[in-house]
């Protein structure tokens, strides 16, 4: 069976969107794997949510891709009350810096090897 960490999230009918979270993490940690993980679960009851991507070295550089159907679920995301605090609390304690990029995606498609 396919660890569901690797799997990237497989296309969709374009246009959707995707929210690019680039970040450089302080050295330590102070529960933002239980926050990220937590949040990762709440974010899948937004309307509109396709999936997330996540890549993270052990520099401290992490990348999250989040695709959704339409800016208004984006909207909810940015506007959902614990997301809002989680966000606060890493600009003062997780983040040495970050950035997000959003982006309308006009094409998609996929590959997976089949066989062996």
């Amino acid at each position: 069976m396919i660890d569901q960490r690797v799997v990237p999230v497989p296309a969709h009918e374009p246009p959707y969107y995707a929210v690019v979270f680039t970040s450089v993490h302080v050295e330590e940690d102070g529960g933002y794997g239980e926050t990220a993980e937590r949040l990762s679960e709440l974010v899948k009851e937004i309307p509109g949510f396709l999936g997330e991507d996540y890549a993270g070295t052990p520099g401290g550089l992490s990348v999250t891709v989040a695709y959704f159907r339409d800016l208004a679920g984006i909207e909810a995301w940015r506007n959902h009350t614990e997301h809002r605090v989680a966000k606060a609390y890493g600009r003062e304690h997780w983040y040495e810096r970050y950035s997000l990029h959003i982006a309308k995606v006009e094409h998609s498609h996929g590959f997976e090897r089949t066989g062996a």
